[in-house]
């Protein structure tokens, strides 16, 4: 019999996480969504579980964490995955030096390695070999298709746990240990709000008062490639070591910024670095930018777009380069260098937010951590 019932604000991927991480506790859980499913953030992005980008230490061992959790769920719930690794690719003898630096630190305690030029192309034909001094791989990384599995995932929660989804129920106010939907009121023991950027409608004050911005990306999806040809890794170019943590191991980083600094400063100025995944149908996610801020605009703007192509083009050699799909994403992005914002807004009331672009690598670890230290 569940002695303990709880109640999970936001159907996206800090949602889902904490409402697993309850329902394998034997909760009783419900889970509240706005709209008919899932359709910010969470599905919005690579799909890339992407451990590689976080420091060694707790937050590589959270990723690790949610990678298995992904992996256990996916495997269960018949979820499209693929275990490819990535490859940052270096042009510059200064970005292999990042990359062996990295190496240095890392290649005892995850799986990666510096490779020759020859080694990269092997691991994938879309590499651009003009020019190419060698590339760090990584075999952690792992690919969903989140705009499927997110919502795959909710199914799985309800059919294996018994986890309740109310979609198109929107929370209008959160007190003691009940939640208001419009006319009706629910009550729980525990009550997660985890809504994303969302929690600044609940709780207006606290969002104002709190280290918290809002991030805009914009992304692009190319057509599958012709012949059922395969990237095989994720690929990424080296304005990427210098936009995640992971990279900061590496001695000679602040010189390697200084120069895309004066070579990339439009780029930068957009927050653009740019990666490239393919998912099951051969098609190619590309991305991203980064524009911080409260309000932004929500049109799309073209020389965003022709910036991450350009930069694309660069590292790759892909078959077909027709772009089917641009969108844009929004989510809670800390401001003052923390990961995630966990806070007890009162006694059973706890807001999970705030973990900016890496929801899908550290949502499951996170959620699994906090509820294990709470039960």
């Amino acid at each position: 019999m569940r002695n303990k019932t709880a109640i999970v604000i936001g159907a996206g991927i800090v949602g889902l996480a904490t409402a697993r991480a309850l329902a394998i506790r034997d909760y009783k859980v419900t889970v509240f969504e706005r709209n008919q499913q899932a359709v910010g953030a969470s599905i919005r992005n690579f799909g890339m579980v992407w451990p590689i980008g976080q420091p060694t230490g707790p937050l590589f061992n959270r990723a690790m964490l949610s990678r298995e959790i992904w992996k256990q769920i996916c495997t269960e719930a018949n979820i499209w995955h693929d275990e490819v690794g990535s490859l940052h690719l270096a042009y510059h003898d200064d970005e292999l030096q990042v990359m062996q630096q990295y190496v240095d630190v890392n290649a005892l305690l995850r799986d990666c390695a510096l490779l020759s030029p020859r080694e990269a192309l092997q691991k994938s034909p879309a590499v651009n070999a003009n020019g190419l001094k060698g590339a760090l791989w990584s075999g952690t990384e792992m690919i969903i298709e989140s705009r499927e599995a997110i919502g795959t995932v909710a199914k799985y929660l309800a059919e294996k746990y018994g986890v309740i989804f109310h979609w198109n129920t929107a929370v209008s106010e959160v007190k003691s240990n009940a939640v208001r939907t419009g006319a009706q009121s629910y009550s729980a023991d525990e009550i997660f709000i985890c809504s994303g950027i969302e929690f600044e409608t609940l709780y207006p004050e606290l969002f104002a008062a709190s280290p918290i911005t809002k991030c805009k990306l914009q992304m692009m999806r190319m057509a599958a490639q012709p012949n059922n040809w395969r990237i095989g890794p994720s690929l990424c170019g080296s304005l990427s070591m210098i936009h995640y943590p992971g990279f900061q191991a590496a001695a000679s980083l602040p010189q390697l910024r200084k120069r895309y600094q004066d070579e990339y400063a439009e780029q930068l100025k957009w927050g653009i670095h740019v990666m490239v995944s393919q998912n099951q149908y051969g098609e190619l996610t590309v991305g991203d930018s980064h524009e911080y801020g409260l309000v932004h605009d929500p049109f799309d703007k073209e020389f965003i777009n022709k910036m991450i192509v350009d930069y694309l083009l660069i590292f790759t050699n892909l078959k077909d380069t027709r772009i089917i799909q641009t969108w844009n994403g929004i989510y809670a992005k800390l401001t003052n260098g923390q990961t995630e914002l966990v806070l007890d807004v009162e006694p059973g009331v706890t807001i999970v937010n705030g973990l900016g672009g890496n929801g899908m690598t550290l949502s499951f670890g996170l959620c699994e951590q906090l509820i294990a230290s709470r039960v």
